[in-house]
């Protein structure tokens, strides 16, 4: 395993299962190629806690293949804390087809392995619409930007919120992660990102060499829909030329759009998110974009964090392509 994903693993809290020296009076075995090879004992690692009632002291066993974390979240996880636990196969098999976001509880077979070559500049043609320049949000700086998204009535959600959502971060990032909309924390806090799935993001950035200081987070909506129910058409409406702005002040080098609604928004389309996922798109205006699974979705589905990991990944070669090339990405 290379030093970089072990780095996502231990981020994320996930268990990496590592091989001792064999006990004494083990007796060797052959492996597969017929290689004689010791019998092991495995031990899990010391982030993890054993459950109820399982004993601490490691168990011998016979030759088995190299264990996988389980994909379920542990039954003593604290109701105030996110689990961060994912599955992480140490083999790397050829990519399957990618499924769709699936509803939590469901399973479904997840590819561990290394990221897929991107074709040419862009899996895509750009997509999604310009900037509207006759907007007045258009023409605001960062002061007159955020005052007119806390004055906005321009649909009912100014009504029902706690506070707007602004976005937060480095003003001058190369890393723009965009969401949907806030939910019930960021509503009290007016702050995107802050609840579980806000820590658990700031994890996988944490994973890839990034501070969540270090980029500039914003969403879609700038104020909760009741109930943390999907956007409506006239509220993304409202609130897109704010984004838009955002996007132009901040002039980031690449956009992580995390989950189904932002990508479809912004891109314009409806396809699901198993099918936008994995690839480099361009919006309109020529800026490249990623898109991945939103950490909420992570937390109820936590097999999935392997693809996310291939997106980050996507989105750091993305950059790193664009380096060697002397060029923007």
């Amino acid at each position: 395993m290379d030093a970089r994903r072990l780095a996502y693993l231990r981020a994320l809290g996930i268990d990496v299962w590592r091989r001792r020296a064999p006990a004494g009076g083990l007796a060797a075995v052959p492996d597969a190629q017929g290689a004689a090879v010791p019998a092991v004992a495995l031990a899990r690692g010391p982030a993890s806690e054993p459950a109820a009632g399982v004993s601490r002291e490691p168990t011998a066993v016979s030759p088995v293949e190299p264990p996988r974390e389980s994909a379920t979240a542990p039954s003593g996880a604290s109701a105030g804390a996110p689990d961060l636990r994912a599955t992480a196969s140490v083999a790397t098999p050829s990519r399957p087809a990618v499924p769709d976001e699936r509803p939590a509880g469901s399973t479904a077979p997840a590819s561990a392995g290394p990221v897929a070559a991107h074709a040419g500049p862009s899996d895509h043609p750009p997509a999604g619409r310009l900037p509207d320049p006759a907007h007045p949000a258009a023409r605001l700086d960062w002061a007159g930007l955020e005052e007119a998204v806390r004055r906005c009535t321009a649909c009912p959600l100014h009504a029902t919120r706690t506070n707007p959502v602004f976005g937060v971060g480095n003003r001058q990032a190369d890393w723009m992660i965009i969401g949907e909309a806030p939910g019930g924390d960021e509503d009290r806090q007016g702050e995107p990102f802050v609840g579980r799935a806000g820590q658990l993001l700031t994890s996988m950035l944490r994973a890839i060499g990034l501070a969540r200081e270090q980029v500039f987070i914003a969403n879609i909506l700038k104020s909760r829909p009741p109930h943390n129910r999907d956007p409506r058409p006239e509220e993304v409406q409202a609130c897109l030329p704010y984004l838009f702005r955002q996007i132009e002040l901040v002039n980031p080098r690449i956009i992580l759009c995390v989950g189904r609604i932002a990508a479809q928004t912004l891109l314009e389309t409806n396809l699901p998110i198993g099918k936008l996922r994995g690839r480099l798109h361009r919006l309109a205006t020529g800026r490249p974009m990623i898109v991945t699974y939103h950490p909420a979705y992570l937390l109820r589905s936590p097999i999935e964090k392997r693809k996310a990991w291939q997106d980050l990944l996507l989105a750091l070669q993305t950059l790193e392509e664009a380096d060697q090339a002397g060029a923007q990405p």
